[in-house]
């Protein structure tokens, strides 16, 4: 029997929306399983553990570094967390100056440069404009967006260009799709912002529906609903795609700059 399962987000959404698959109480063999890549929505670590039993140990790195933050054994998982920084990083939130956010605050997820941790590359080879980019004021700019809860777990924003300014609003991606994945009609979901003349951007949601349900203007209609009920107002998807397929690399992460382009 298998016993440990490291699988991308992907692979446990595809389980969510199969979840009798996965019948509760089964006894599958695993022991720890574990998903890095992007954020792991906390409603498919629910359906997981009560399918399993067993928490999902959500991570987050780069090709840049090692692993920097993590859900570690012993540690309570907080779904949707991607967890606590590794041990030998100073990752924070800081602003576009350096300066360390609040609690609650959202900012840049950056790793102090000095003293340098172990497994921090050096530089982007031959782009100095880059590295002036993401290295400066003692930090290492990740290029995603966080912000950090009083019992220092870090909570996944977006990717800096990834995230949607729509009426002076900043909405993060991942957000608005968790709260997609809530409704029973949704299997997967990506959401990006949309070029709009009064708004600046407004939220489009690409959705691949669930077995059993039909698009339509009324689930459309109900699916938004849904998103005003268990977010803001304003964080709604005002545009409705349904789709077969989502793109994605080859790790099985959603390609948004493809939907950005299809969906302008």
């Amino acid at each position: 029997k298998i016993t440990n399962l490291a699988a991308a987000p992907t692979a446990y959404r595809l389980l969510k929306a199969n979840d009798h698959v996965l019948p509760e109480g089964e006894n599958l063999g695993l022991r720890v399983a574990s998903s890095a890549g992007e954020p792991l929505n906390p409603e498919v670590i629910d359906t997981w553990k009560r399918a399993t039993g067993l928490d999902i140990y959500d991570g987050y790195g780069q090709t840049e570094t090692v692993n920097l933050v993590a859900n570690y054994p012993g540690l309570a998982v907080k779904p949707g967390s991607m967890g606590k920084p590794a041990p030998g990083f100073d990752v924070q939130i800081v602003d576009e100056a350096g300066v360390v956010q609040s609690t609650g605050t959202e900012g840049h997820l950056a790793v102090r440069t000095e003293p340098r941790p172990v497994g921090l590359f050096r530089e982007y080879w031959r782009d100095p404009d880059r590295n002036a980019e993401s290295f400066h004021h003692g930090w290492y700019f990740t290029g995603d967006r966080a912000y950090q809860d009083p019992d220092g777990y870090i909570w996944f924003v977006g990717r800096a260009d990834d995230v949607i300014i729509s009426a002076a609003y900043r909405i993060g991606p991942f957000e608005v799709e968790s709260a997609l994945l809530e409704h029973p009609a949704v299997a997967e979901a990506a959401v990006v912002g949309k070029p709009d003349p009064e708004r600046g951007q407004i939220v489009k949601a690409f959705i691949i529906l669930a077995a059993d349900y039909q698009a339509s203007d009324e689930l459309a209609l109900e699916i938004q609903n849904h998103v005003k009920r268990v977010t803001a107002p304003y964080k709604y998807p005002r545009e409705i795609d349904f789709v077969r397929e989502l793109p994605k690399t080859i790790s099985g992460k959603i390609r948004r700059v493809e939907l950005r382009e299809s969906g302008s």
